[in-house]
């Protein structure tokens, strides 16, 4: 134990030292090559208040539109998180940028994740008593990251204490020196100090935590910050931001095969096949990035159909309940369960996400949770509570796969890091796959550095993303949503006639944190278009809102809007259901569907809907259940 302690002491030590300031990379400087009128442009065009994404036909015409003898900069494949932030940054250097997404941008990986922005307790554990290098420098960089993604998308992410309960003297010691450490690793990056609450304290603080267990008893709890997030929406304004800073990005937009020179091979372009129409066109470009996420390995065969795989996948299984399983503004992480994983219960969007950590998994578009890690999770997170875990409570549950990067000499996931790969395979071919959602930005910049040096391409500037608010951003503030409710009326349609009502305090602020600073547009279409009605009970969400991501958020269909666009599906799968109908009739007005499009569109989404395993889409197989 003396010889544990003095390990954790000496790696402290080495941190918190040298390690410190060699690990944390310079920021960039606007003010390099040129970059200050660079990024004052690139910051009006993203937050003008005017502006709007350029419509889908546009961006067909800009990708098809180039030839072998005038490509395109860059072209990205893949429209999450990490190919979206590709695109944002290569267009910030002032390169000509395409970007195509076989389905919706956050259809896979990034709309699935823990919600989470963090630098990684467990990494940082790991470095310390495994004297990893690599690790450390992981979680120096998450840390970093951590504190611009919530600076650059300030109505869509912001801080969360998580509660670490303690059931011995040596864990509050433990956790409180752990916690401590990873507010030092974090410097200026600091969001909040970790601090210790007493028993009594700490069930003030989370009233459903139980104080008394299984032969144990709270003495007491740790309390840190990380940050969270609405990650398929902060997704969405990545892809729109670079939109409006001239990017072309497309989804449903499927890469089908490489355009290769004659002679060298080296790859020059793709194939495409839009998706919506079945038309295929070809696009050109002096290198393609694939950031296709767990799908890269799929795109990479299209180069090499005998190309060894480069990821792990893993999967993440999370449920939602009730909110009143957690506190408004408070989480609950399980550093070790039973089987060793960590599990986690956060308050989101009204309600409460828990989740388990990674396990294998094949993969699939749709992937679902299995029975067994739901029945886990409501397990793990009963043993911490004094309320009753009940499986009717689960209002969706869902399965997201992680790309995480291989490790030939690991033998499970959990030893597997999050650190991300980048590389040159192929001539004319980076991929980039690996890292977590918290490091989209810092990936994306090497991405696009690769890129650089792989095409010989000329930007005009270094990265401008570090401190660029995305679409919605610039100017927000907390408080903005008083104004919607002050400024705005609920205009609905009721048997023909048009009924007023008030923006109340609960949409207004919904509006806000989802729209940002473009937030009035969707109240002005609620106002005058006559949408202001809910789209399902006790949700603020409106009808105004489809119209306005039909229009302005490259919206093509009903899952990308109850997904996406707005969190029913995660949030209330049976809500969700419920809201299909008028979904799918508001788009069919803005996108003029057909009845057949229109029953195609319900079709696909009541598919899609009963892969997330709520109570009424259980398959339930132990015999304990009817």
């Amino acid at each position: 134990m003396r010889l544990r302690h003095a390990t954790v002491a000496a790696a402290i030590s080495v941190a918190a030292s040298g390690s410190y300031l060699a690990l944390r990379s310079p920021s960039f400087s606007v003010n390099d090559r040129g970059g200050a009128t660079a990024f004052e442009e690139l910051r009006r065009k993203i937050s003008d208040p005017s502006a709007v994404v350029p419509p889908r036909a546009a961006q067909v015409s800009t990708l098809a539109g180039s030839t072998a003898t005038n490509p395109l900069d860059v072209l990205v494949i893949g429209g999450g998180a990490t190919g979206s932030g590709v695109a944002l940054d290569a267009v910030s250097r002032g390169l000509r940028v395409g970007l195509v997404e076989r389905e919706d941008f956050a259809s896979g990986t990034s709309s699935r994740s823990t919600k989470l922005i963090h630098g990684g307790v467990r990494y940082l554990e790991k470095a310390v008593f495994n004297l990893d290098y690599g690790q450390l420098k992981l979680v120096f960089h998450a840390l970093n990251e951590r504190k611009q993604l919530i600076a650059n998308a300030p109505h869509l992410c912001h801080a969360l204490p998580c509660m670490t309960p303690c059931f011995s003297k040596f864990e509050v010691v433990y956790y409180w020196a752990g916690l401590k450490f990873y507010d030092l690793v974090a410097g200026k990056q600091l969001l909040h100090l970790s601090r210790y609450y007493s028993a009594k304290e700490s069930s003030e603080l989370f009233p459903t935590l139980a104080k008394k267990g299984k032969d144990r008893t709270l003495k007491g709890t740790i309390v840190y910050y990380d940050g969270q997030m609405n990650d398929s929406r902060v997704n969405v304004a990545i892809a729109c931001s670079a939109a409006l800073a001239g990017a072309a990005v497309l989804n449903y937009a499927e890469v089908v095969s490489f355009l290769k020179e004659d002679g060298s091979g080296r790859i020059i372009g793709a194939r495409i096949r839009n998706n919506l129409t079945g038309d295929e066109f070809d696009t050109y470009a002096k290198v393609i990035v694939n950031a296709a996420g767990p799908f890269c390995d799929a795109v990479r065969n299209l180069a090499d159909k005998d190309v060894k795989p480069i990821i792990c996948p893993s999967s993440g299984v999370h449920i939602v309940l009730p909110d009143y399983y957690s506190p408004e503004g408070m989480g609950l992480i399980v550093p070790k369960t039973k089987d060793g994983r960590v599990v986690f219960m956060l308050p989101w969007l009204g309600r409460t996400v828990a989740g388990t950590t990674d396990s294998e998994t094949p993969i699939t578009m749709l992937p679902e949770p299995h029975e067994n890690e739901i029945q886990f999770i409501l397990d793990a997170i009963s043993d911490y509570l004094n309320v009753k875990v009940r499986r009717t409570d689960v209002l969706s549950a869902w399965s997201g796969i992680r790309p995480l990067a291989i490790d030939p000499t690991a033998k499970n996931t959990e030893s597997i890091s999050r650190d991300h790969v980048v590389c040159e395979e192929f001539p004319g071919l980076v991929t980039i796959t690996g890292g977590k959602w918290t490091t989209y930005r810092g990936m994306a910049q090497d991405a696009v550095d690769a890129a650089i040096k792989a095409g010989k391409l000329k930007p005009n500037n270094d990265s401008l993303t570090a401190d660029l608010r995305l679409v919605g951003g610039e100017g927000w503030e907390n408080s903005q949503f008083t104004v919607l409710s002050q400024q705005y009326l609920r205009n609905k349609m009721s048997h023909g006639k048009i009924v007023p009502g008030e923006m109340d305090s609960v949409a207004a602020r919904h509006l806000s944190h989802a729209y940002g600073t473009l937030a009035h547009r969707v109240a002005t279409i609620a106002q005058n278009e006559n949408l202001g009605k809910r789209l399902a009970h006790g949700y603020p969400y409106l009808e105004a809102e489809v119209a306005y991501c039909a229009r302005e958020e490259y919206c093509e269909s009903a899952v990308d809007f109850l997904a996406r666009r707005c969190r029913l599906a995660f949030l209330d799968t049976d809500a969700a259901f419920k809201a299909l109908p008028r979904v799918v009739q508001i788009l069919a007005t803005e996108h003029k569907w057909d009845k057949l499009r229109q029953g195609q569109e319900v079709e696909k989404a009541n598919r899609f809907l009963q892969t997330f395993k709520a109570l009424n889409n259980a398959q339930f197989h132990d015999g304990k259940h009817n």
